[in-house]
């Protein structure tokens, strides 16, 4: 009964994280301030690579993919330019939300006095809520370099298409 009690918990929480995360301001977040800046140890999110992130990410349940009319979709569109700082905040808000979820989920601890909520409560925190916080502090430093990597292609690309060089729409990939 403990473990349905806790179940019943942890889907209220991520609900309720799922709306407060929809209209926290989103003034509120800034990449380039703690606890969201890249602190130097993590190497511009290089140290992630050891935990193979980018092999990973792409497998873990994605709200984006569940609720794609409430969330930003994480693809590189042709307005990319103008989506990136929304996406760097974003990468913000949900570290931030799964940072609480790990300290929320404590309760079940509660709930479930003994071995069984403390097994079930290290799952939720280290399945549930940590990979997602790490997946947001490897893909934010990439953000960032995509980011001025284009703030600095595009007066080229205006330049150019004042002169009929290039087209001024096309569109980018990234590698990343």
């Amino acid at each position: 009964m403990e473990l349905i009690t806790c179940m019943v918990y942890w889907a209220l929480l991520g609900i309720a994280s799922f709306l407060i995360g929809r209209i926290l301001p989103k003034s509120w977040f800034h990449a380039d301030h703690f606890p969201y800046k890249t602190f130097r140890w993590e190497k511009n999110g290089r140290i992630y690579n050891k935990l193979h992130i980018r092999k990973w990410q792409n497998h873990v349940p994605d709200m984006s993919k569940v609720f794609p009319h409430l969330m930003l979709e994480k693809k590189m569109t042709t307005n990319y330019l103008q989506d990136l700082p929304l996406m760097i905040q974003e990468t913000c808000i949900a570290e931030f939300i799964h940072f609480i979820l790990c300290f929320a989920g404590l309760y079940c601890l509660r709930l479930w006095p003994g071995i069984g909520g403390v097994i079930m409560t290290i799952l939720y925190i280290v399945l549930g809520n940590i990979p997602y916080i790490l997946i947001q502090r490897y893909n934010r430093p990439r953000l960032f370099k995509l980011l001025e990597k284009a703030a600095k292609t595009k007066p080229e690309r205006e330049k150019e298409a004042a002169y009929g060089n290039v087209d001024i729409n096309v569109q980018y990939r990234s590698g990343t």
